[in-house]
């Protein structure tokens, strides 16, 4: 109880540690060499990284762009982490931004695969949430892809279909709040 009360506090990092971080450093070279080039001049990167990508992203030889990717890292582990947290945030934001966008567009595909089991009734709480939609243009979509649906025909009035729930959920998040979803007051 006299010591420190972390021996190990002082001491470098173990050998798996500095494994995991150079492939995390990897990681973060490959995800950054997929970027499209205008995006890379956007991130706020030290030169001769940017540079190094820039070369990566010319070498089509798998092999020889695997060797080029732990390069970069390698580069890229010269310079401070501090140097790369913010590309990091950003990189982390987008992954978040797009998981939301996956979760959103299964949801609307769940809802799609509802309307065409459920039929009328699921068509009806669909309005009920969005009283400005269109329903008998609905209503004909819904039908025309069960119709699809029974025949083995493309899914063409599906995919329709799902074009209108994404406008519906865009009008929706347009909207303001302010609603009152009793309805209007008399």
């Amino acid at each position: 109880m006299h010591g420190d009360p972390d021996p190990l506090a002082g001491a470098p990092p173990s050998r798996s540690q500095r494994r995991r971080e150079a492939l995390a450093v990897l990681d973060l070279a490959a995800r950054l060499a997929a970027l499209p080039p205008a995006r890379v001049d956007r991130l706020d990167l030290p030169g001769d990284v940017r540079e190094e990508i820039a070369h990566v992203r010319r070498i089509l030889a798998p092999v020889a762009r695997k060797r080029q990717l732990q390069f970069l890292a390698k580069l890229m582990r010269r310079h401070a982490p501090a140097a790369f947290a913010a590309v990091r945030a950003e990189l982390g934001a987008d992954e978040a931004a797009h998981r939301v966008q996956v979760a959103a567009e299964r949801r609307l595909e769940s809802l799609r695969g509802h309307l065409l089991d459920a039929g009328d009734a699921a068509l009806d709480a669909l309005l009920l949430e969005h009283p400005g939609a269109d329903r008998r243009h609905l209503r004909a979509l819904v039908r025309s892809a069960r119709s699809e649906r029974a025949q083995g025909r493309p899914p063409r009035a599906a995919r329709a279909l799902l074009r209108a729930l994404r406008e519906l959920d865009r009008t929706a998040a347009d909207e303001p709040a302010t609603r009152d979803p009793r309805g209007p007051a008399d």
